[in-house]
């Protein structure tokens, strides 16, 4: 992992002018953004990727000619794209907004605040590995965003759906919990119990040999099941855990 440039250069695309300057205004308040260029036609867009290596470009979704959506497909063909978030007043998309890999679905009017945690993200990822950079749908409170894979400490298993817990809320998502550990066991994510799944690198505590085995995983202490508790052994190394029991 390298570390985030100093100012990140973005492109903000928008087939109306008065919300690619609102938008460019917004980004131009945050420190975290250097240079900032525009353009009002995915043709536009086209050039100005052709000619300048962007950390993040902020796409409209609905475009005369070229949709954003196509855009993005056609962003992501390069060998090494930049990150893409949509800026769009259109909340059916997210689902193919993911499908794409966007980092990030904003809803317009934009609020300053939501802005600023899309440039987190970006700041954060301009280092990261495509792997770490791998986004979900969720939604909460009716209101679709993306979260990083990397932000889930555990999952919770709730009938056909899974609870993905990070630190700052849990999100419910339709996928039962057998399709992500088969999809994200190799980005260091392992099942301990038929109820929950954890990220490795979130794990504080490991009690092995007590009557109820469990890992504590961001202050929530969760259950070993017998029949996972050599898997779990082997994965987690007691010499960097506190092991109890």
């Amino acid at each position: 992992m390298t570390s985030p440039p100093a100012s990140l250069t973005v492109l903000v695309v928008d087939d109306e002018l008065p919300a690619v300057e609102e938008l460019a205004y917004l980004l131009g308040n945050d420190a975290r953004v250097g240079v900032i260029h525009r353009a009002t036609s995915p043709a536009q867009a086209l050039s100005e990727l052709e000619a300048t290596a962007f950390d993040a470009v902020f796409l409209d979704i609905h475009m005369p000619g070229l949709s954003g959506l196509e855009l993005a497909r056609t962003i992501n063909n390069a060998p090494s794209p930049p990150a893409i978030v949509f800026v769009t007043a259109d909340e059916d998309c997210a689902l193919e907004a993911f499908e794409l890999a966007a980092i990030d679905y904003l809803l317009k009017p934009i609020r300053p605040e939501r802005l600023a945690r899309s440039v987190s993200r970006i700041h954060e990822m301009a280092g990261e590995t495509p792997r770490a950079q791998e986004m979900i749908p969720v939604e909460l409170g009716g209101v679709t965003r993306m979260i990083r894979r990397d932000e889930v400490h555990y999952v919770q298993a709730q009938g056909d759906y899974a609870r993905l817990h990070t630190s700052e809320a849990s999100y419910l998502i339709r996928v039962p919990m057998s399709e992500l550990e088969q999809q994200w066991g190799t980005a260091g994510f392992l099942r301990i119990h038929r109820s929950y799944l954890v990220a490795l690198r979130h794990v504080s505590a490991l009690k092995l040999g007590a009557a109820a085995p469990s890992v504590t995983v961001a202050g929530a202490e969760l259950p070993i099941s017998r029949r996972l508790l050599p898997a779990v052994r082997s994965a987690l190394s007691p010499a960097r855990m506190r092991t109890g029991g």
